[in-house]
């Protein structure tokens, strides 16, 4: 099986900015060594606790300090932009970096609606173009006749287009692009959405055949209560993002004391259907689950807790279960 990364570079309460972009880069070279695939950064704007807002020049960073693992963005919010210009950015990257650059893009609006607006700075730009807009990203990528993005690269770098639904599925098998599913999004779609990919994939310029992989929480540890106790600072974090309260991590010390009401039980247990938390032998056998149902055989993960040695230690965990070369 092959592993992944999502990273989202979010600060833990105490912490700034920097410390997040540092411990991104401590990420993306650890799980190189452990022999990860892939290493993505995430977008996000108008919020205090996710540093990333800008993947394309963390991709340069990360690109530039790691060596073999293919680096990219999970993922580039086409809609607010033009794909002109996101073709001339990883055009470059990709110059900089051969084969090493994934081009993830994703419809979601980036936020709020004023958010938006300072994005495309006050140009109303309706979600429904975004197929037409993959279509003329793919174009200038594949430099067709008309307008060029340069420099000229002999391989642009592949496309990933990130869905939750079987409407990303359908944009990205009727363009050609590889498709990635947000199980830690969305857990109740994920078969529909891979089973249509699969079914309708059109062969295209930069894709001969279907190629997709499922992003998921998972929080791993030697047994099965330390795993839990870890991933109550994810549980928290979950419940914060969604009540809008804060998007920074919640420090050790305040999720080992939190005590949840009833009510935030019951959005925990709903929540943990996006994750997967144990021991090595667990998370192992639900992702092999999971390969099966999702037709897949590539897992992107992200890991969201307090304590950076317990996330370094989960995803080393993981690569000590599930890459063996007889899987």
């Amino acid at each position: 099986m092959k592993l992944s990364v999502l990273d989202q570079s979010v600060i833990t309460k105490g912490q700034d900015a920097a410390a997040a972009f540092e411990e991104t880069l401590r990420l993306a070279k650890f799980t190189e060594e452990l022999g990860y695939t892939r290493f993505w950064v995430a977008e996000h704007h108008n919020t205090n606790g996710m540093a990333g807002s800008a993947p394309q020049v963390l991709i340069s960073h990360l690109a530039s300090l790691t060596n073999r693992m293919k680096i990219g963005s999970g993922g580039v919010l086409l809609p607010q932009y033009s794909p002109y210009k996101i073709a001339e950015d990883f055009k470059v990257l990709q110059t900089l970096f051969p084969g090493r650059i994934d081009l993830g893009i994703g419809r979601s609006p980036g936020g709020s609606y004023e958010t938006r607006l300072a994005l495309t700075d006050g140009l109303k730009k309706s979600m429904n173009e975004f197929p037409g807009q993959v279509e003329r990203l793919q174009h200038f990528l594949h430099g067709e006749p008309g307008v060029k993005a340069y420099p000229y690269v002999d391989t642009p770098p592949d496309i990933w287009i990130l869905g939750i639904t079987h409407r990303g599925a359908r944009v990205a098998a009727e363009n050609g692009t590889a498709f990635t599913y947000g199980h830690f999004i969305n857990p109740s779609n994920g078969k529909k959405a891979l089973d249509y990919y699969h079914h309708q994939f059109r062969p295209s310029a930069g894709l001969e055949s279907p190629l997709s992989n499922v992003c998921i929480f998972v929080v791993c540890a030697p047994t099965q209560e330390e795993a839990e106790r870890i991933a109550k600072s994810q549980d928290i974090w979950l419940l914060e993002v969604e009540r809008g309260i804060d998007t920074r991590i919640p420090s050790k010390e305040e999720a080992d004391s939190r005590i949840f009401t009833s009510r935030e039980m019951e959005k925990v247990r709903e929540n943990r259907k996006r994750a997967i938390v144990g021991t090595p032998e667990k998370v192992k056998e639900e992702l092999l689950l999971l390969s099966e149902i999702y037709r897949t055989d590539e897992f992107m993960i992200i890991t969201n807790v307090s304590d950076f040695g317990d996330k370094l230690r989960s995803y080393e965990l993981l690569a000590d279960a599930l890459m063996d070369p007889g899987l």
